[in-house]
């Protein structure tokens, strides 16, 4: 670490000559930690930028696309640098995947959110005060807390790092009041440089964070929005499911279909198994079990298609996803372009797909009207929601609350979707904070040191139980550790029930702390609870919002149901980036290039692709760029152009001709 503090000197007193070296010493040891955890021996593009300018203590903004590797970019230095790294994200999900994947490599790490027990919580804070821990992945509503930054303040950290950092723009597409308090750690922690990190933003929406963030001067490290492996594809029709089916056919491999219901979920992946294709369905309100047990079965390919809601595919990182089919329209580019980005990301061709119905523009309409309901309307939805609380008027403060929305939907006669909007634009307004439905697995830790566990009289399931514990997860005595009751209950031929309460039992007289699983939302009022007559929505809140959500809603239309222009450059424009030429690869594109013969040279190229590709068995399609003269792109784009034909087929990385 001492060497380190000194390249970071060195290289801080000569930044602007070392920025253009390819080698200095500071790099070299993040290359070296890059390998060592990772096994990577380069970086991806941008990244090394990025890591650059935050060792050499600058405000950074780090705009990559999804599975760019924006982790790699605020992990390295973590590990390169003294002192914790604050990582604030909104996504518990994500963040416990990522302390779980940083575990695994010998990297200390820990998260705390409002869904952690005192004792969970009090135990991360010692470790990150004791120096035992390099990076504190924090929720923002944590920054509501006075104590908690008192604690903050006793820690030595050298980096703020802050994950979909569109969140804290109010032109961003998910505007979250949350992480305007981030800048309480940059009052905290003056010197410490911040790294904020998001896969989508206008130029508008980058300038924004920048400014919020109060960084030092503008720093700005993008990627072009341009996929040269991803066609973008629009189907116009009013049967989408059999579209489905129809475009599954066509295009081997890995995919993942997005729609906007959890019930659609399960209905489209029924009719793609009666189909013959395997399938499965994932959303929020799955239990974490059966979350893990879906997900791990198709990013190991024995479940083909996940149909999901936009829950599913944050920190996924599975290479051969072929196609993204959007069986529902998003109400953003910024979000399409996020879950559209989950294919190729092992830079082979592949198909990012919308099947667009006569009524889907008018569905976008309704949407504007749904997520800005009437205001005296979201007055009544707040007063509803301090009644089924049991929040009395002046009280609630700071106060964190479980929140059934569902029940509480039923007891009022509240319709979800408008009830879901107004409880959105009421953390907006700052009267509450609104966290979406958190699923926590189940955890144990042992309270009893080893040597108290001889004395412990059990008896029957309890003793069992305990026993298969201790046998089953290491780890016990440190810290909270996940366990599966269902596991358990199999092993020891027992309900789960048995299993429940014998942990319960093993609680109550302090031998264990356990913290059963749990799916539910939560409020933390940020205010006292006011009266109706005082509730109001800013026009920065509502109409300002408002205008930026249709202005969102017309893009997204234009995206999807243009005709006559490409959609790549559509895309680009929305994102700020000037386009020189048509991506050639968009169905537009495509009609366009069908209307004109092809040249003779272009008519060798995919004479010789198909050659290659009708011997027995196909080929690899890196030996099918090895073989030919043509540049890459020009060689892939002219594939791509034959597999959306139906002349070639590509089954993960192989090219055949399919027979005529």
């Amino acid at each position: 670490m001492a060497a380190i503090n000194i390249c970071r000197h060195i290289f801080l007193a000569n930044y602007s000559y070392l920025c253009n070296v390819q080698h200095n010493p500071l790099i070299d040891i993040a290359t070296d930690i890059l390998s060592r955890y990772w096994g990577y021996e380069s970086f991806r593009p941008m990244q090394r930028e990025i890591i650059t300018s935050v060792l050499a203590g600058r405000d950074t903004l780090g705009l990559l696309p999804t599975g760019g590797g924006k982790s790699i970019t605020f992990q390295i230095p973590a590990l390169a640098m003294d002192g914790l790294t604050i990582v604030v994200t909104p996504l518990i999900s994500l963040m416990k995947d990522q302390v779980d994947n940083l575990r695994e490599r010998g990297v200390k790490a820990t998260y705390i959110h409002s869904a952690l027990s005192r004792a969970e919580h009090r135990l991360a804070m010692d470790r990150c005060r004791l120096g035992r821990v390099k990076l504190l992945y924090l929720s923002p509503e944590k920054l509501q807390s006075r104590n908690f930054l008192e604690q903050l303040r006793l820690m030595n950290v050298s980096l703020i790092v802050v994950d979909e950092a569109h969140c804290i723009s109010q032109w961003g597409y998910d505007f979250r009041p949350s992480y305007l308090r981030i800048n309480s750690l940059r009052d905290i922690f003056p010197q410490a440089p911040v790294l904020a990190l998001t896969a989508s933003a206008t130029p508008q929406v980058a300038d924004d964070i920048m400014k919020v963030l109060r960084f030092k001067e503008p720093n700005l490290f993008s990627l072009s929005f341009t996929r040269p492996n991803l066609s973008y594809i629009v189907r116009h029709c009013d049967h989408k499911e059999q579209k489905v089916i129809d475009i599954l056919h066509a295009v081997p491999g890995t995919a993942i279909i997005y729609v906007r219901s959890r019930k659609r979920t399960r209905e489209i992946a029924a009719s793609l198994q009666n189909a013959g294709i395997s399938a499965d369905f994932y959303h929020a309100g799955l239990a974490p079990e059966d979350k893990d047990e879906k997900q791990n079965r198709w990013k190991q390919g024995a479940t083909r298609v996940m149909v999901a809601t936009n829950a599913f595919g944050m920190g996924i990182d599975k290479p051969d996803v072929r196609v993204v089919i959007h069986h529902d329209l998003p109400t953003s580019l910024e979000e399409y372009y996020q879950e559209a980005g989950r294919a190729g990301r092992d830079g082979l061709p592949a198909f990012a797909v919308i099947i667009a119905s006569r009524n889907d523009k008018g569905m976008l309409t309704r949407r504007l009207n749904e997520s800005f309901p009437p205001k005296d309307y979201i007055t009544r939805v707040y007063e509803l929601v301090g009644n089924f609380l049991d929040v009395a008027v002046g009280d609630g403060y700071n106060n964190l609350y479980e929140f059934n929305f569902n029940l509480f939907c039923q007891r009022f006669k509240l319709a979800p979707v408008p009830a879901l909007s107004s409880l959105s634009l009421l953390t907006r307004a700052g009267y509450i904070d609104f966290t979406d439905e958190i699923t926590t697995r189940s955890r144990v830790m042992v309270l009893l040191d080893k040597s108290q566990l001889y004395s412990l009289d059990l008896s029957g399931d309890t003793d069992r139980v305990f026993q298969l514990l201790l046998r089953t997860y290491t780890g016990l005595f440190a810290d909270y550790v996940y366990i599966s009751e269902p596991l358990m209950a199999s092993r020891l031929n027992v309900s789960q029930e048995t299993v429940y309460k014998s942990l319960l039992a093993l609680s109550r007289i302090h031998a264990i702390h356990y913290v059963p699983k749990k799916s539910t939302p939560y409020i933390l009022y940020t205010t006292s609870r006011e009266e109706p007559r005082y509730i109001t929505m800013p026009r920065a809140v509502y109409e300002q919002q408002r205008e930026r959500l249709k202005r969102r809603l017309e893009a997204m239309k234009a995206f999807t149901f243009s005709t006559d222009e490409c959609r790549v450059n559509i895309m680009l424009r929305y994102f700020g980036e000037q386009p020189s030429q048509p991506c050639g690869k968009c169905d537009i594109c495509r009609g366009n290039r069908r209307t004109h013969p092809q040249t003779a040279d272009t008519s060798r190229l995919t004479e010789s692709i198909i050659y290659l590709a009708s011997q027995p068995g196909g080929h690899e399609i890196d030996y099918i760029l090895s073989q030919l003269s043509q540049p890459r792109e020009k060689i892939i784009s002219t594939i791509r152009e034959l597999i959306d034909r139906g002349q070639l087929t590509l089954n993960g990385t192989n090219l055949s001709a399919n027979k005529r």
